[in-house]
């Protein structure tokens, strides 16, 4: 076990038991926040603003993909991509055995984040290259030539299109979730929940998500944010 990693054990349900750790929640809902503030500026034509919280974006997805690595147990990839057969079965088994609160993601979320990490990477990339066609052009923009610029702005568009279709889903599956008894909001605030049987599992000191998303964020803010925000 790495030496900074922490061990959680539990062993009762009628306790509450840790699932998500500080990083992870705060990302969960820095990500909402910036992506209502995304399409509000995209929205008013606040263009500079919208690059500002793209490089945001940009920050979060470096720092949630390094966390699904090295971070707590419940963050990691690898607790919650399962194979495709567990997630047809476990598919499968719904209509029989109905909901079932899951320490962490169960298998249909866990490739769900995945989607959605995919999808919101593909969008950040490409407005990198992308262009309002008036004043604001992304910071790759001069290195590509006129028709790959509007191929990515053409496909960040269009790519926006199937986020908000993920957004619906995933909203519609928390609310199935919570009219099945099973709150998947709750945690994402708290980071705990008393509905399940607590299992042993490792939460890495906050500390070195502060560190990693300071280091993520200076470098962004220097090289993408500042020049941007400086101009306005």
């Amino acid at each position: 076990m790495s030496l900074y990693m922490l061990k959680f054990k539990g062993v009762t349900m009628n306790k509450r038991v840790k699932v998500w750790d500080l990083p992870i929640r705060l990302f969960h809902w820095s990500l909402v926040s910036l992506l209502v503030g995304l399409w509000w500026t995209a929205s008013e034509g606040e263009m500079a603003w919208h690059m500002i919280l793209g490089f945001g974006l940009g920050s979060l997805l470096v720092f949630r993909i390094v966390w699904g690595v090295i971070g707590s147990d419940t963050a990691r990839f690898a607790h919650f991509i399962r194979p495709p057969r567990d997630v047809m079965q476990y598919a499968l088994s719904l209509p029989g055995k109905g909901i079932k609160p899951h320490f962490g993601h169960n298998p249909l979320g866990g490739y769900m984040v995945v989607v959605l990490l995919l999808t919101l990477t593909l969008q950040f990339v490409t407005g990198l290259f992308a262009t309002d066609d008036v004043f604001v052009e992304g910071p790759l923009y001069a290195y590509v030539s006129a028709d790959i610029a509007d191929y990515m702005t053409w496909l960040h568009k269009k790519n926006f299109d199937w986020l908000l279709l993920l957004i619906v889903l995933h909203l519609l599956a928390v609310a199935v979730h919570l009219l099945k008894g099973d709150s998947l909001v709750k945690p994402m605030v708290s980071g705990t929940r008393k509905d399940i049987a607590s299992q042993s599992v490792r939460f890495s000191p906050a500390w070195v998500a502060w560190v990693l998303l300071a280091g993520i964020g200076a470098i962004s803010g220097y090289f993408l944010i500042w020049p941007v925000y400086s101009a306005l």
